[in-house]
């Protein structure tokens, strides 16, 4: 899934940052609904929150409540300061090993 209109705010300066957060998942007994994951991010817009905590919420709220077997979640930040960044993170479930 890709979510190109990701908008949290800089906690220190209080000007909107903006991402493009692409979310990969192998489910396990549940999925993550596109409508509810929207409203979820929606919920940023107004809060400050720093590129990396921020990432990592987001992936720690997906995984419980979704409990899939694999999800890596990449936000890719626009320039801020003179410097993009991009924080990737990922969970595997305990004992789940990815089939080539």
């Amino acid at each position: 899934m890709e979510i190109p209109e990701f908008t949290c705010l800089c906690p220190m300066t209080g000007q909107p940052d903006f991402a493009v957060l692409s979310l990969e998942y192998i489910p396990d007994r549940l999925c993550v609904e596109l409508k509810a994951l929207k409203l979820y991010v929606w919920s940023f817009r107004e809060e400050g929150a720093f590129h990396e905590a921020v990432t990592n919420r987001i992936l720690d709220d997906l995984v419980k409540a979704a409990s899939p077997r694999y999800m890596k979640l990449t936000a890719k930040f626009n320039v801020r300061g003179g410097i993009h960044t991009s924080v990737v993170v990922e969970h595997r479930k305990r004992g789940w090993k990815e089939s080539v």
